[in-house]
């Protein structure tokens, strides 16, 4: 859960959260959308990927990224839990 905490903490990887929440999208979609450059974009979904709050699939040239919403079902049960 560590993981999720750590890339959670950082403004740009909750956006592209947000802009997965809407749509899968490629790498290169999620770039246009933020004035950084295209590695440091990677590094952020490589982060995300490593807390399992995204999943990848290649499609042609293409890697095409999902939010997965199951890592943050189970951070907002355990949040809830921990208020009860």
């Amino acid at each position: 859960m560590n993981s999720v905490f750590q890339a959670l903490n950082d403004p740009t990887r909750r956006e592209i959260l947000n802009l997965l929440k809407k749509k899968d999208m490629s790498a290169g979609e999620i770039a246009e959308a933020f004035n950084i450059s295209k590695p440091s974009i990677s590094h952020h979904l490589d982060k995300l990927k490593r807390a399992d709050l995204v999943s990848s699939e290649k499609k042609g040239q293409y890697v095409v990224y999902t939010l997965n919403a199951t890592v943050l079902d189970e951070i907002l049960s355990w949040f809830i839990n921990l208020k009860s």
